[in-house]
C-alpha cells in the first residue's frame, strides 16, 4: 500500500479562488468558528454560533464583544459591556482569546462550563471545549476560536 504525504494546507490548494466553497464549508461545520479582533469583537462567525449560542438570533452581533453576542450571563446580569463585568478577568474564553492575541498562545480542546442567556431570556449552563488561534491577514491580526458543545441537546 503506497502512503503519499500530503504538506499542510496542500489538500485545499484546489479550492484557493472559490470563496463561496470555503465558506460552505465553514457554515456547514457543526463547531462554531469565530474571528475577533484586537477589542475581541466579532468580526465574522459561521452559522454555527445560532445553534449553539441561541441568543444570537435576535440580533446583529459583528462588531459586538464576544461575550455580549453569545449571550454570557454575567455581562447580562451585571449589564456592564464584556470585558468590563466582575467575572471577566476570569473568564477563561476573553483570557485564552487575549493570550493568543497578545502573546501568540494556542489553546488546544479546553473545556469549561458556563452560564449563558437563551433566546428565551433562560438561563443555562453550556459545557464547551474550545480553542484560539493567532494568525494574521492583510497584515491585521485576529482570534479565531472554535468552540464546540460537550452535551447532544442545548
Amino acid at each position: 500500500m503506497r502512503r503519499t504525504i500530503a504538506a499542510t494546507n496542500v489538500t485545499f490548494n484546489f479550492l484557493k479562488g472559490s470563496s463561496e466553497f470555503l465558506n460552505l464549508v465553514l457554515d456547514n461545520i457543526n463547531s462554531c468558528v469565530l474571528l475577533l479582533n484586537n477589542k475581541m469583537e466579532l468580526v465574522a462567525f459561521n452559522d454555527a454560533i445560532n445553534t449553539l449560542f441561541p441568543k444570537t438570533k435576535k440580533s446583529d452581533i459583528r462588531f459586538v464583544r464576544c461575550g455580549e453576542a453569545i449571550g454570557c450571563a454575567f455581562q447580562i446580569e451585571e449589564q456592564k459591556d464584556c470585558g468590563n463585568t466582575s467575572r471577566c478577568k476570569d473568564c477563561e474564553l476573553r483570557v485564552s482569546a487575549i493570550s493568543s492575541y497578545v502573546e501568540n498562545t494556542v489553546t488546544h480542546f479546553k473545556q469549561i462550563e458556563r452560564p449563558f442567556y437563551n433566546d428565551k431570556n433562560e438561563k443555562i449552563n453550556i459545557k464547551l471545549q474550545y480553542s484560539t488561534r493567532l494568525f494574521k491577514f492583510e497584515g491585521e491580526k485576529y482570534v479565531m476560536m472554535v468552540i464546540e458543545s460537550l452535551e447532544h441537546d442545548i
